[in-house]
Parts: structure tokens; sequence; C-alpha cells
């Protein structure tokens, strides 16, 4: 009979104390390869009832499992180098991935949109390396990658999963190509070998302020009512990851996944849209409808030739790409290259400054103001700052500081505050104390 004592040194072998001790600890995860304690904690958590009563130790079983998962993606050890026709480099304005299972059609929705020959056949694994193609649309490049297709427990390694995912991580947005004769498991299947290399799915970053401190504990404070979250499952997080001094602010309902992704801080919220190709043509009217319906759903037919322009237009409007035409005083517009603004490039936001910025750095150092002409103003020209928000197809012009200003600048306004032709400063207080004679 196994010995569940303390202290018996026989029936817990490798870890300290007794045949209890051995069982609690691979409960959570302690003995075994990554994998194994992978999935020992999966295991365990699937067996935990889930109330108030058991979220406090569910948190700290999921903070857990996403540091395996984490070490299990990211190993310490020099790896093997890199792989052939998985780097590719990133042209245009914006990258876009195909991702799906073996044989769905995603190779010739790459030669019909581009023009790149894909490899194509009834097999599946056609597709072996990644194979990158251009679609020109609306004065945009954009860049579009046939991924090799992903099987079950790619997110571990399995097909080259790995390589295939994290190549799918660095697309400004990913088309799951679907088989519309099966059920809907195939975008679960997929959708949770994304999540769990830190890719989620039409889902905006949770709205969590965490700002580590040197002292004080861990002060928790929320501005909405929290359902599946509270203080008590927080600092058994934060411990997990070793913070034990923090101030947390939740400004929405969030559940510990959330959490644990604001504390990991290497996930890539991504916008999605299902793409349902192959053998669609072989469907009833009424069920192309039905799946045309669905959330984020585009239904397309390379061999028909069907609804190519929807799909494009629906990657466009999805990407919010911004386009700014520049122009030099006293001359038109250059309507031909104009500056490209996306969610992903420069400071990530829609201003004047981050245009400055993709035209060159060195101009916000000489930046006076920009002259804007389009619907973002409400008339044309305007005089604008850095922070202005540009729409779509706006113009302008910037102004420059001259050499007058730049020495105004740097020297300050005569107030009495600096020496006349110096930078140096005098206390306007002290009016009886004469400035020293340079």
């Amino acid at each position: 009979m196994a010995s569940f004592s303390k202290s018996s040194s026989k029936a817990g072998t490798g870890v300290g104390g007794g045949g209890w001790s051995k069982a609690k600890h691979q409960a959570v995860g302690g003995g075994g390869s990554t994998l194994e304690r992978i999935a020992q904690i999966e295991l365990e958590i699937s067996r935990t009832q889930k109330n108030k009563a058991t979220a406090k130790h569910l948190g700290e079983l999921k903070a857990k499992l996403c540091k395996l998962k984490r070490d299990l993606l990211e190993p310490s050890g020099g790896g093997g180098g890199k792989i052939a026709g998985f780097e590719v480099q990133k042209i245009g304005d914006a990258r876009i991935g195909l991702v799906g299972f073996p044989s769905v059609g995603k190779s010739s929705l790459l030669t019909a949109l581009t023009g790149v020959q894909s490899e194509a056949a009834a097999y599946e694994f056609t597709t072996l390396t990644c194979i990158p193609g251009v679609i020109y649309y609306n004065d945009v490049r954009i860049q579009l990658l046939d991924l090799p297709g992903l099987i079950v427990g790619a997110s571990t390694g399995k097909g080259r999963g790995r390589q295939v995912i994290a190549t799918a991580k660095s697309c400004d947005i990913i088309l799951m190509v679907l088989d519309p004769t099966k059920d809907d498991s195939q975008k679960e299947m997929l959708t949770k070998e994304l999540e769990n290399v830190g890719i989620r799915l039409n889902r905006k970053p949770p709205d969590v302020s965490v700002r580590p401190t040197k002292g004080g504990g861990v002060k928790f404070q929320s501005t909405v009512p929290l359902n599946h979250f509270d203080e008590e499952v927080c600092v058994t997080v934060l411990k997990q990851y070793k913070i034990h001094s923090a101030d947390v602010l939740v400004k929405e309902d969030i559940t510990v996944d959330d959490f644990i992704d604001v504390i990991d801080g290497n996930r890539k919220y991504c916008k999605c849209i299902y793409v349902y190709n192959k053998t669609i043509d072989l469907l009833k009217l009424e069920e192309i409808d039905e799946i045309a319906r669905r959330p984020q759903s585009v239904v397309v037919s390379v061999r028909n030739k069907w609804n190519y322009d929807y799909l494009l237009r629906r990657l466009w409007d999805e990407m919010e790409i911004v386009r700014v035409f520049t122009k030099k005083k006293g001359q038109f517009p250059d309507f031909s290259d104009p500056l490209i603004l996306t969610p992903q490039r420069g400071n990530r936001q829609f201003n004047v400054e981050n245009a400055v910025q993709l035209l060159h750095k060195s101009l916000l150092e000489d930046f006076k103001n920009a002259l804007v002409w389009g619907s973002s103003v409400k008339q044309s020209p305007q005089v604008c700052g850095r922070d202005h928000i540009l729409h779509d197809e706006d113009v302008i012009q910037i102004v420059k500081l001259t050499q007058a200003e730049k020495a105004k600048a740097l020297h300050g306004k005569k107030t009495g505050t600096t020496i006349a032709g110096s930078n140096i400063k005098v206390d306007p207080k002290k009016k009886e104390e004469k400035a020293p004679k340079s």
C-alpha cells in the first residue's frame, strides 16, 4: 500500500515528502516534460468546478499553464536556426495571412487575387513553404501570404506548426479559409491553435492597467462591477509572475484569462475574416446564403470567379487604411504616391505626427504646423498641429520652422528670464540684482 506520510522518503520518489506530496506536485504540473505538465494542468482545470470558491485556485492554474506554454513556444536554448521558406521580407503597406487546414483552397485563392502561381492540387499538403503575393488595391500594396496547412496540435510544433503560426503572428489581418461542407468545429480548432500561441481573433485588448511598484503591496481598483474577477484572484495571478507590489486598475468586466493576457504582454490582437472557398458551388443557394450571413464571413468561388470584389472591399474596410496625399507650397498635390497610415504602422495613430514621421523622422524636429485639406477639417485649408486626426484622402502641406523661429525656440522668449543672446537663466524675482555682463 502506498504511503501518504509527509516524512516518508520512499513513497514520494523525486519529490520531498510522501505520496500525497507527489500527487499534489503532479496535479499542478510539477513533474515530467513541459508537454506532460501542460496536460496535467489542463486535466486539473477540466476537473475543477467553476465557482467563487475555486476561482483563486483556477487563476493560479491558468497562470502556470500560460507560463508553461510561453516556455514551450520560446525555448531558452539555441534553436536549429532559421527554416527555409518562412523568412519572408515584409513589403507593401499591409500584410494578410491565409490560414486553414490542408486542401481548403488557400493556394487557388492566392493565385486568383495576386496572380502568383502557387501549386494547387486535389491532395493535401501541396504547399510546404510560405508563398508571398501582392494585391494592388486603391493605390495600396497589400502583401498576401499563402501559409502551409495547419493540423491539430500545430501550436505544440506538429507539422511545422510553430513556424506557420509565428509567420501568421506578423500579419495585420488573417483570412481563415474554411471548408463549407464541414461544421464549425474546424473554425473552433483553428482558433484554439492560434490562441495557444497568443493570437486573439476579433478581440480588443482588455482595458486594464498594471503598474508595478517598489512596495506597498497590490492596490486593486475597478471602475465597473466585476462578475468573473476579483482582488483575491488578481493577487494570486500576480504572485505566479513574481509581482508582489503593483497598482491595478480595471475599467471593464474581464476574466482571469484576459488579465493573464495583460500580464504576459505578448498577445497579438488581430482581425479575422472567415472565407469559404472550395466546394462552395456544390451547396444549395439557401445554404450559401446562410453561410454568407454569418458574422465576419465571406463566400467566394475561385472556380466560378464569384465575389472577389466584395472580399477585397471587406478587407479594405477591416484594415482601416487611411491614405494621405502630400503637397508642396505653390504646387498641386501628389496623388500618385500617398502616405499609408494603418493601426500597425508608426505610432499606431492617424494623426499628423505619424504622417510626418512616415515621411522622415528628422522632419519632426523642424515641424511648425500643417495645412490640411479634406473631410477632417472644417475649412480648407486649416492650420493643424501634431495631434490632429486625419481622414482618408486628406491632403497635407508641412510648414517648417524658420531659422529665426528655431533660435527663438532654443533661447526662449525675451521676457527677462534669460540674458539676451544667451541661454543663461535669470531669476525674475530678484530685480535688484543686475545680470552679469557678458
